[in-house]
């Protein structure tokens, strides 16, 4: 591989050929995914979060228990988008659990050792304003006068009606789709204060 690797690693393998019509109800399909994540998992990384600050910032070292754990919660969140509206990638529904398994889409954060207690403070949300646009370009926002859903969901949704006309997933908009998904969940950890490595502004590492 060209170039310097990140901690953050995020894969996704397009199982082929996914099914045409399939995509359409799986956000119906992901009802107990969402709800676990909404009521259960994110509320759960929000807590962790601030705890981790706390710890980073007296000790400069991120609880490896609950680092594994906001992993997890990032790894289970990534499946369940891999899954639906993030790429449509696969099928083969998402496995309930925080471990890495044997599934098409998968991410890993390298462990620190040691994190900077001086950043801490700020990279979280003043260093990472410009990934903040970028990504709110890639997967949108929502406010109460106007939403914007994203540039990965828009692309994913026109792979699905290509793959419903055609049977076939454009591997252009799938790499296109990944390699959002890439930069957005490496922003996603560098704020989860999981790495002091600032994000590269790129798709890919190759």
């Amino acid at each position: 591989m060209a170039g310097q690797t990140y901690p953050v690693t995020l894969t996704g393998e397009l199982t082929m050929p996914p099914g045409r019509w399939k995509w359409l109800i799986k956000i119906i399909l992901l009802i107990p995914h969402i709800l676990i994540l909404l009521l259960f998992l994110l509320p759960a990384f929000i807590i962790v979060w601030i705890i981790a600050f706390f710890a980073i910032a007296f000790t400069g070292r991120f609880p490896r228990d609950l680092f594994d754990f906001n992993v997890g919660v990032l790894r289970w969140t990534w499946r369940v988008g891999f899954y639906s509206y993030e790429a449509l990638g696969t099928d083969q529904y998402p496995p309930f659990t925080l471990k890495s398994v044997d599934y098409p889409a998968d991410l890993q954060v390298e462990y620190p050792e040691k994190l900077s207690r001086g950043l801490v403070w700020v990279k979280w949300w003043l260093l990472a304003i410009p990934h903040y646009i970028i990504v709110a370009i890639f997967k949108g926002w929502g406010g109460k006068e106007k939403s914007w859903p994203g540039l990965v969901c828009i692309l994913a949704i026109i792979a699905g009606f290509v793959l419903l006309f055609t049977g076939k997933y454009p591997e252009s908009i799938f790499k296109l789709v990944i390699g959002m998904n890439r930069w957005s969940y490496r922003v996603c950890g560098y704020a989860a204060l999981m790495t002091d490595e600032y994000p590269p502004f790129r798709f890919w590492d190759d």
